[in-house]
């Protein structure tokens, strides 16, 4: 029979109320961990689902990693490459990669009876991967590019559309900056709206055989390819392989090469997650170091008396520890229950909303992970019980007869 734990779980039931007079300091301790680790949980959902919204977005308008020619340097204007590479089929039989499509990108000025405004237009073909944007079309459908014959449909952003005064189904012209200046007229099959202002007011979609006769192309010359692949964390690493698969005047990026400033400012949420995790844990220790203190000041009698029993003070302190780790473990399951129902509450009734412009999503977004919270439990845990011995160390101070004696 583990003594120490025995009389740990006798202390922790106490209904004794002459005896554990520091029960209220005892339930305020209890209620600053759990609103400190409740604080923890929804900190951590709230950064790990902004980043992945944000990173989401950006992927939706170049995907994972971009195949190109290495004479486009960081240009709008794409040059030209062959459609049919040896490097695809080592590609496809990657399981990593879930999908290549190709693409071209060409600058361009659209213009309203009173509107002007520099676009890029980027030419998708028939393999081009529509969900993302599908999810975010605001009005109109999307339109189906067609291999043989090139679709004059495009699809705009809500802002654009705005600043030209059209709406879906409407025509727009468009100018293609080159000798000689070429007009085009495009139909505006749907608009769409994904909140990222930077890259809504820069991108129109249209059918890349609109880009292959505007650059005097054949069918066989694209701009690069698209690659996605299954997991993200795993870009680095697929990025590199594709580099090192591709010929030499081929350069293949990763999107965090591509945008780096994004994901560099990304990187930086984790700071503000580390502090508060930091932050909230220095909190509940402290909260747990007062209360254990009050307990021990509260409990000298019976110190005394195991210390006359014959109990080394490691045995003693022991008690208090496992009595330190029951109260923070409920303090822990009450943070659970209230950071979860919050994180319940904002994931499928999205009651918090942002300003759109300067957060670029609408609502405050949650990405809940068992794995965060199994950490987080075990790393609050851990560390409250061993800023717990801290307090304990009062105990080999104590005398026994002096101990016995007070009251």
């Amino acid at each position: 029979m583990n003594l120490e734990l025995f009389i740990a779980k006798r202390l922790a039931y106490s209904k004794d109320k002459k005896t554990f007079t520091s029960r209220p300091i005892i339930r305020i301790a209890l209620a600053g961990v759990a609103i400190g680790f409740s604080v923890m949980i929804i900190a951590v959902a709230i950064v790990t689902g902004f980043k992945k919204e944000i990173r989401n977005k950006v992927i939706g308008f170049g995907s994972h990693i971009q195949i190109s020619n290495y004479d486009d340097n960081n240009s709008y204007e794409s040059r030209p490459i062959e459609k049919e590479q040896k490097f695809l089929k080592v590609l496809k039989s990657n399981p990593e990669i879930k999908h290549i499509q190709v693409f071209a990108t060409k600058p361009a000025i659209v213009k309203s009876s009173d509107q002007i405004e520099g676009v890029v237009c980027k030419g998708i073909g028939s393999d081009f991967d529509w969900t993302y944007f599908r999810d975010h079309l605001k009005s109109g459908k999307i339109f189906s590019a067609n291999d043989s014959l090139a679709s004059d449909s495009v699809v705009i952003s809500e802002m654009l559309a705005k600043k030209l005064k059209l709406k879906a189904g409407d025509d727009l012209i468009t100018f293609f900056i080159q000798q000689p200046p070429r007009a085009r007229r495009f139909h505006i099959a749907g608009i769409y709206n994904t909140g990222l202002e930077e890259f809504d007011k820069l991108y129109m979609f249209c059918d890349i055989g609109q880009i292959q006769k505007l650059n005097d192309w054949d069918k066989s010359q694209i701009g690069g390819y698209e690659i996605a692949i299954n997991n993200f964390d795993n870009v680095d690493y697929v990025g590199e392989e594709v580099y090192h698969l591709v010929p030499s005047e081929l350069n293949a990026r990763t999107i965090k090469e591509i945008y780096p400033q994004i994901f560099d400012w990304l990187g930086l949420q984790n700071i503000n997650a580390i502090i508060i995790i930091t932050l909230m844990i220095v909190v509940s220790g402290m909260n747990m170091i007062s209360a254990l203190l009050i307990i021990i000041l509260e409990r000298v009698n019976m110190i005394g008396m195991l210390k006359a029993l014959g109990s080394p003070n490691f045995s003693i302190r022991k008690v208090f520890i496992y009595l330190a780790a029951f109260l923070t473990g409920k303090g822990l399951l009450w943070g659970n229950i209230i950071g979860l129902s919050c994180i319940f509450v904002q994931s499928h009734f999205k009651p918090i909303l942002l300003d759109e412009q300067s957060y670029y999503i609408s609502y405050v977004p949650i990405d809940f992970s068992w794995t965060y919270l199994a950490i987080l439990n075990l790393g609050t845990l851990l560390v409250c019980i061993l800023l717990m011995t801290i307090p304990t160390l009062i105990i080999t101070k104590i005398k026994p007869l002096s101990a016995i004696r007070y009251s």
